[in-house]
C-alpha cells in the first residue's frame, strides 16, 4: 500500500486520533486537497517505489482484526459526513460499515471475505438484523438509523468473531450505536 504507516486512536466519546507516518523522500501530496503546514515535501520526481492505482476502498487484507478497525474508522466517518451535510459520502460510509460487518461473518465461517463473494451463502441467523442497514433516502436521521444498525451489526460480528476490545470499543462507540 505503500511506504506510509497509519496508526488511528480511538478516544472515548469517539474522538479519532490518526497518525500517518512517511519517510522523507516519498513525502508528498496524494491528492488535490493536500496542504503543507511546515516542512517541506520531497522532489517532484517520485520515488523508485510505485504507488498502487487508487481504489472505491481502502484494500482491507482479510484479516478479522482489520477488517474490524476499518469498519470503526467508516463508522466515525459516516458520523462526520452526515454531520456536515455530506449526504452521498456518509451513503458510502455507511454502506462500508455494513459491508466489513458481513465480510466478518464471512471470515468466521469460512467464506471468503472480499467484494461480497459469500454473504448470499451467510446463513439466515448471520444475516438478522442486517437489512436495517439499508439506506432508505438521503434524510439525515435516515442515514444516522441506518448507521447505528449497521454499527451494531459490526460489533455483534466482532463480539461473535471474539475479538480482542470490542467491549471498549463499543462503549466508545455507543453514542453511533443508538437509533435518532
Amino acid at each position: 500500500m505503500g511506504p506510509t504507516i497509519y496508526r488511528v486512536f480511538l478516544l472515548p466519546n469517539a474522538l479519532q486520533f490518526d497518525l500517518s507516518m512517511t519517510p522523507a523522500p516519498d513525502f508528498r501530496p496524494a491528492g488535490p486537497r493536500f496542504q503543507l503546514l511546515f516542512g517541506e515535501t520531497a522532489a517532484d520526481e517520485p520515488s523508485d517505489r510505485a504507488r498502487p492505482p487508487g481504489g472505491l476502498f481502502i484494500p482491507t487484507p482479510a484479516i478479522a482484526e482489520d477488517i474490524f478497525g476499518w469498519g470503526v474508522i467508516y463508522a466515525l466517518h459516516s458520523r462526520a459526513c452526515i454531520e456536515r451535510g455530506r449526504v452521498w459520502q456518509a451513503e458510502h460510509y455507511v454502506g462500508a460499515v455494513r459491508d466489513h460487518a458481513l465480510a466478518l461473518a464471512c471470515l468466521q465461517r469460512g467464506l471468503p471475505a472480499v467484494q461480497a463473494r459469500c454473504y448470499d451463502d451467510l446463513p439466515p441467523e448471520a444475516l438478522e438484523g442486517i437489512e436495517r442497514t439499508h439506506i432508505r433516502s438521503l434524510d439525515p436521521d435516515v442515514l444516522r438509523g441506518a448507521l447505528a444498525a449497521s454499527v451494531v451489526a459490526l460489533l455483534d460480528k466482532s463480539a461473535e468473531a471474539k475479538l480482542p476490545d470490542v467491549d471498549v470499543v463499543a462503549e466508545r462507540l455507543a453514542e453511533l450505536a443508538t437509533e435518532p
